[in-house]
């Protein structure tokens, strides 16, 4: 009895062992609370700004100085890591820009719009602190930025 209550529970730890997740090993964030795009083993650092809130009868506006992100990637379904702190992966949107007349970026928020929804995201707890962000559903070039829920904070970034 003894010898087999022995047998289950090694087998116990062993698959429990079998079942822990990999360790991260690839590149780390040198600065906490900025989303990095992925690059292979390479991390560039997302344009952090911080959006301008324009009113409108439609609904609310929000700007971006600049008509392009000076963080760049050819990946339609970019992957992001970031060092959380103060911020919550799980609470960050995903939304396409458009540049305006004035050669901003901008996303508009119509009232009651369905269609203003952010872009999916998969998030992914790698270890304490350290998150995977995915994009999983492929974009197309252009302008977009991650932004935290309830924040105008906004990390740019561009598909070419």
């Amino acid at each position: 009895m003894a010898r087999a209550l022995e047998t289950v529970l090694l087998l116990f730890a062993a698959s429990a062992l079998y079942a822990a997740p990999p360790r991260y090993d690839g590149p780390r964030p040198p600065q906490p609370d900025l989303p990095y795009l992925l690059h292979a083993n390479n991390l560039i650092p997302t344009e952090k700004t911080v959006a301008r809130e324009e009113s409108g009868k439609g609904g609310v506006t929000y700007v971006i100085n600049g008509s392009s992100s000076s963080a760049r990637t050819p990946l339609a379904e970019p992957i992001f890591i970031i060092q959380a702190q103060r911020l919550v992966p799980d609470r960050f949107g995903c939304f396409r820009m458009e540049v305006n007349k004035s050669g901003n970026r901008e996303v508009a928020m119509a009232k009651r719009s369905r269609k203003d929804k952010p872009i999916p995201l998969k998030v992914t707890r790698l270890e304490e602190g350290l998150y995977k962000v995915e994009v999983y559903t492929p974009l197309e070039n252009g302008q977009y930025t991650l932004s935290p829920e309830g924040s105008n904070d906004a990390f740019a970034f561009e598909i070419y």
